[in-house]
């Protein structure tokens, strides 16, 4: 199958309903797992990895309902159901369930997709260790064994380059039978995404000191989390797909949910984003009557910008989208780490070269020397979900068809993807393979799939 993406010529208008952040869905499902007592996640999150992080706590032996946009979640012990519990596609859940694993009453393997053992996890299985847990991987990721026994504290020390390693290293030492305390050494990147974990950590009553440079965390022994009522804020992350798409078509569309908010305002690790768009020329307002964000504009040059990945790192591959069409040259930093991600997001966006884009990595710096005008081509989108989104927004502005691998993995993070940019004016359906014994022509179904054209009925 493919995704199938024609250029728009034509202003994109109406709305757009930007998801809940599954960044906050992630973190505020498995604090509510360990808090004795129900917990109300208020907006749903329909995205595959927020499912995944809910059938891994379901299989630990978490009750988890859904009341009407709400995840009701009965939190106390992990009582494992099965030996094994599978993440998906999930890293978050990869990375955050292995610590707290050692919380249930029986061991656990946890496991993952086929392409998991790609995601780099030994630092931070080692600072596990260091805290006393008791687990094994023999290939250094999944499948990792964990036996039960609460860490027993301790000083850990890990390095900066990913944040979940960080993250699933606070939301376990509370659990622990002595004090804790976690050092972050060399570069320290995706700062934003630790902050949201310790926010949300004392939105469930655990406490963690940080230090002044937020590179020690000092955590206090056999702490329990108490229930907490979370209202999910907007995703950012999914919404700069929307925002990409208006910076390169005239465009009127309101975004819904979305409110327009100073940055500092913003509730998401990557608020800056916004910041960002606007810088390059993108004019987002504030929409009298509801408050949320709206773009309207007949037509804009971008302008070039210079960007700091450790902050905003998911959002490279909108991003260098941009930069391809912007007029001058974007620099987009320290990108080392993002190639860690569900693919090598760095390779996957140099394949907009192939869609006639001037882009080049040096170094730890991507590249994107603007040009006037892309070409559609056949690409893959390595089944990661922002490598898809932001290649067939390209698309949208390449001549002829882009045909893109993997069709389906915007479900990850954001499953309305194809209905919101439709809805908007753009043109895209994924393309199923032809049976070989059935030739019989197809249409495209504008919702995200193609369906059989109508035949009269056999007699």
């Amino acid at each position: 199958m493919r995704l199938l993406v024609k250029r728009s010529s034509d202003q994109v208008k109406g709305q757009i309903a930007v998801p809940t952040s599954k960044y906050h869905a992630h973190r505020a499902l498995m604090l509510a797992s360990l808090a004795p007592g129900t917990s109300r996640i208020v907006g749903l999150s329909n995205a595959q990895h927020i499912r995944h992080t809910i059938t891994a706590l379901r299989g630990l032996g978490t009750r988890i309902e859904v009341d009407g946009d709400d995840f009701l979640v009965h939190g106390g012990p992990y009582r494992p159901l099965r030996s094994q519990v599978s993440v998906g596609s999930a890293g978050t859940a990869l990375y955050f369930l292995t610590g707290l694993a050692s919380l249930a009453s029986a061991p656990v393997t946890i496991v993952g997709q086929k392409s998991f053992p790609r995601r780099l996890i030994g630092p931070q299985l080692q600072a596990l260790s260091d805290l006393g847990i008791d687990l094994d991987s023999p290939t250094g990721g999944p499948p990792i064994s964990v036996r039960p026994r609460r860490p027993k504290g301790g000083h850990a020390r890990i390095e900066g380059i990913l944040s979940q390693w960080i993250s699933g290293l606070l939301m376990v030492a509370p659990f622990a039978t002595g004090p804790s305390t976690i050092t972050v050494e060399g570069e320290f990147n995706e700062r934003s995404y630790v902050d949201l974990t310790v926010r949300m950590m004392r939105r469930f009553g655990l406490r963690v000191d940080v230090s002044e440079d937020g590179r020690r965390f000092d955590i206090e022994p056999g702490q329990c989390p108490t229930p907490a009522t979370v209202v999910l804020p907007p995703d950012v992350g999914a919404a700069a797909f929307g925002l990409a798409v208006t910076a390169l078509h005239p465009a009127d569309v309101l975004f819904r949910g979305l409110p327009a908010l100073p940055v500092d305002q913003v509730d998401h690790p990557e608020a800056d984003l916004l910041d960002i768009v606007a810088g390059m020329g993108l004019p987002m307002t504030a929409d009298p009557a509801t408050g949320m964000v709206r773009v309207r504009h007949d037509g804009i040059r971008l302008r070039p910008a210079r960007i700091d990945c450790r902050a905003v790192p998911d959002t490279l591959p909108a991003l260098s989208v941009l930069g391809a069409l912007a007029d001058g040259t974007t620099v987009l930093d320290n990108v080392a780490h993002v190639r860690l991600k569900e693919s090598d997001r760095v390779a996957a966006m140099l394949q907009l070269t192939r869609m006639g884009a001037r882009i080049e990595q040096r170094g730890q710096r991507l590249l994107c020397h603007g040009v006037e005008r892309l070409t559609g081509a056949e690409l893959s989108s390595f089944n990661d979900h922002r490598v898809l989104m932001a290649l067939a927004v390209a698309g949208t502005a390449a001549d002829g068809e882009t045909r893109l691998t993997y069709p389906n993995a915007y479900r990850g993070s954001y499953p309305r993807f194809l209905e919101e940019m439709n809805g908007i004016g753009l043109d895209m359906s994924v393309e199923r393979e032809r049976e070989p014994e059935r030739d019989q022509a197809r249409t495209p179904d504008r919702c995200g799939t193609r369906t059989p054209a109508l035949t009269a009925p056999a007699k």
